[in-house]
This record gives C-alpha cells, structure tokens and sequence, in this order.
C-alpha cells in the first residue's frame, strides 16, 4: 500500500510546483483529450503516442517522479489489462494491415486471431498509463487545497445553475487528500492482522475472504471514525459552504503559467488539425 503515490503530496521547488494550479489542471484535461484523440495509420497514432510519453516523462523527471513510482501504479492494472485483452481476442475482427499481415490461426482451431486485438489493447494500456503518469504529476506538484481552488474556478459557471459548486470541489479534494492516509491505515492493520496469524497471501480461498473481511472491517470503522472527526473539526471552525468564502492566499496567473498554457494550446491545435484532417505518415 504504500507504494501507492497518487494523492502523494511531495514539496518541492520546482516549475511545476511554482505554477498555477487552474493553469496543471487545465492543461492536464487538454492532454488526456489529446490522448483519446485517433491519428489515422496505425504509425501515425504510436508516433503521436511515443512523442506524448516523451513530453509526460519529461514533466516526471521535472516534479521528480521516477519510473519506479509509475510502474507501481501500473502493477494495480494488470488484472483489469489481461481481462481486455481476452475481450478483444474474441471480439475485435477488423483487418490491420500491420508488418505485412492481418491475421493468423492458431493451429487445430478455427480461430482466426487478429493483429488489431493486440494494438487496441496496447493503445488501452497506454492511454492508461499516460493518464496515470499525468495525474501522478498533479497530485505530486499540486496541494489540496491549491487542486480544491482550481476545481471551484474550473466549476464556476455552474453556479448560474444552482450547482454547489464548493462543495463539490471540497468533495474531491478531501477524497484526494484522505486516500495516502487510507492507505497508511490499511498498511497498518494489515500488519496488525498479520502479526495475530492472518495471511494475506497464501492459503485456500476460503481462508483469503476470511483475511480481506478482517481488513475490510477495521478499515471501515476506522474510515467512519475519520470522517466524524474530520466533520466535528470543520463544524468547530464554523464551516459553512452555504455562506460566502474568502481567502487568505489568493491565485494568481504569473508568466510561466502563460508559457505553459499557450503551449499546451498550441500542441492541441496541432494535434486536433491533424485528426480532423487525418493527416496519415504510413
């Protein structure tokens, strides 16, 4: 559990962490669009997607996220990779013209297998990988509370709706910011379960239910605790999301978030022309 880093928190000076927090949550919605975008060629979108993960990994090594840390995040995916893949074995019949052939038939069956089942699990687990990379680097760079802000600008037109918009963005912002400590809690009982003869790793499955009930149930009634607490504490500080707000340090835009916007709106122009015009390179 521990190895878990979204919703990590990690201080430090770097360009990333100085910029506005509306300008990485903007620009990290422009880029997960960018990244369900389709390209044309099968070429065209793996170039497209290899030059994306050159500019995440460089964002990475900015905010000082190692691949490690990514690859962990990933290890939480691969059950969920494995089930689409099957999936698109059976399912996925279109023709690829990909490395001269299309198909091929796994022999004593008559079951053709084709080429585009493993490109449209490879672009699924890339996309994932590029979303998780992207949301790794806003919640490492960015405080809570700077992210609970972003959201409520980001949101603020549905205040013509009625939409409480405050409370919502608060919503995620505490669910964001309680998910290392949850983590931390599960780690803890697992180790408290464990030295009372619990095992979380071998044994029968009747005997793993039993385990992941003795998790589960402290977890929970810890979660509860937590939260009345946390509900107590704001309630002692007069917490009201109906009333009008100030606050004590205020957004600004500065050059660098500029820079940055107008370069990641300029990559999405790029990148948008080329899809509507199904720009093809092979």
């Amino acid at each position: 559990m521990a190895n878990i880093s979204i919703g990590r928190y990690t201080p430090y000076d770097t360009f990333l962490h100085r910029l506005d927090p509306r300008t990485k949550l903007v620009s990290m919605i422009l880029i997960m669009v960018m990244i369900f975008f389709s390209y044309g060629s099968t070429w065209t979108n793996l170039i497209v997607y290899g030059v994306l993960m050159v500019l995440i990994y460089i964002l990475m090594k900015v905010a000082h996220i190692t691949l490690k840390q990514l690859f962990r995040q990933l290890k939480l995916i691969w059950v969920m990779m494995l089930f689409l893949f099957v999936i698109n074995l059976f399912t996925v019949k279109e023709p690829l013209e990909l490395f001269g052939s299309v198909s091929f038939t796994i022999p004593g069956l008559n079951w053709t297998i084709y080429y585009s089942a493993f490109i449209n699990t490879f672009y699924i687990f890339v996309r994932l990988a590029l979303m998780l990379s992207l949301t790794l680097i806003l919640t490492s760079s960015t405080k809570p509370m700077d992210l609970t802000y972003a959201l409520e600008w980001l949101l603020h037109p549905l205040k013509w709706i009625k939409v409480p918009i405050h409370v919502f963005a608060m919503t995620i912002s505490l669910a964001l910011r309680f998910i290392p400590t949850l983590l931390d809690e599960t780690e803890r009982i697992m180790k408290a379960q464990a030295s009372r003869g619990v095992d979380f790793q071998d044994g029968k499955f009747k005997e793993k239910i039993r385990a992941i009930i003795s998790l589960i149930i402290p977890l929970i009634a810890s979660s509860l605790g937590r939260s009345i607490d946390l509900a107590n504490a704001m309630i002692a500080r007069g917490y009201d999301p109906d009333k009008k707000r100030t606050r004590y340090r205020l957004l600004k835009f500065h050059k660098g978030d500029l820079f940055s916007f107008i370069t990641v709106i300029i990559v999405f122009g790029l990148l948008l022309t080329g899809m509507i015009l199904g720009v093809k390179i092979i």
